[in-house]
């Protein structure tokens, strides 16, 4: 390829992503605006900017609790998405909310962005943030023998990432702090995840999509996977740097050390990349773990986050309805 064609490419690229961001933090500070939104009409105190370990605002995370707390809660972590390379705790403000809303203590993240940080860069303040929520958690009314995980996109990649750093003993060199450590954890929901980052060209060779969409699905992975291996060989990102591709990990088929917890993962049928949420209820189900899957018709990716359509209430009806299942809360926030 030209050197011209080649700035061509990635100025789309960034183009592409700079649409992407600013259409989804204009939609989530115009969501801010409403009077339904604001925290204390739900019986929700949000604590802002904690530091979880030195070095700026990639390292902090929010708190969304509810105001009258009845003993210990639950603890429900969250890892927003943005295709590993956009967004923020501040766009994702809305899922710390309604979760608080139903009686858990939610840590809702920053962390190190592609391409500037690959992996395992975000991985790693992940998991470093959650070993701080370990520490920290009974400071907020948070029950660390009851912690739920979650994340929609790219952020279910890095809470499954996390729940295998716990229940498997070999993953990668640097995650066995979080083995060592033991977490009590009670379920996952990897919502609409892009849960193998190497070869997105996969969801394209499956079926047409859009190209402005197909463009933004093909520059995830040369901006995530490290420069030293090829981001199209699966198989070599899967030896090098395996919590990369959790979903792979996982269809690997090798039982864990520790039970994985319960799981529901649930996607819109109109999502361009369906196919790694029914890859990962069949790799649970292989396992024999438990596993729950949705999914909503009309869906687009991440539709959830529009909170105003019916599928997305139905969709968050149905993670409250699980989380009481697995996990029930002392008292919902009023």
């Amino acid at each position: 390829m030209s050197q011209k064609k080649s700035l061509r490419k990635r100025w789309k690229r960034y183009a592409g992503l700079l649409m992407m961001r600013t259409f989804f933090e204009g939609l989530s500070g115009m969501g801010k605006l409403s009077p339904k939104a604001s925290p204390a009409r739900h019986g929700v105190e949000v604590l802002k900017d904690i530091p979880y370990k030195q070095g700026g605002e990639d390292f902090l995370l929010d708190v969304y609790k509810p105001k009258e707390l009845h003993g210990k809660h639950p603890i429900l972590f969250y890892v927003h998405g943005g295709a590993f390379q956009i967004l923020s705790k501040e766009t994702h403000w809305v899922f710390g909310l309604r979760f608080a809303k139903q009686g858990y203590i939610v840590f809702n993240i920053n962390y190190r962005l592609a391409p500037a940080h690959r992996y395992p860069a975000g991985l790693r303040d992940t998991m470093d943030a959650f070993l701080w929520v370990l520490e920290n958690a009974h400071k907020y009314g948070g029950d660390i023998d009851q912690i739920v995980l979650s994340g929609e996109s790219a952020g279910a990649n890095l809470a499954l990432g996390l729940q295998l750093a716990a229940c498997y003993e070999e993953t990668e060199p640097w995650a066995k702090d979080v083995y060592a450590a033991n977490p009590s954890l009670k379920a996952i929901i990897p919502a609409c995840g892009l849960l193998q980052a190497s070869d997105g060209e996969r969801f394209m060779r499956r079926r047409p999509i859009p190209p402005f969409v197909a463009s933004r699905i093909r520059g995830i992975a040369p901006a995530y996977i490290p420069k030293d291996v090829s981001f199209r060989d699966v198989d070599a990102v899967a030896e090098n740097y395996p919590l990369a591709d959790p979903l792979v990990f996982l269809e690997r088929g090798e039982q864990p050390q520790r039970p994985l917890p319960p799981s529901f993962t649930f996607v819109g049928t109109k999502d361009p990349i369906l196919d790694d949420t029914r890859r990962y209820h069949a790799a649970l189900e292989a396992l024999g773990a438990p596993s729950e899957i949705k999914y909503y018709p009309g869906g687009l990716h991440a539709f959830h986050a529009l909170t105003w359509q019916e599928r997305s209430r139905v969709c968050w009806q149905d993670q409250y309805a699980f989380l009481q299942r697995v996990v029930p809360t002392p008292v919902k926030a009023k």
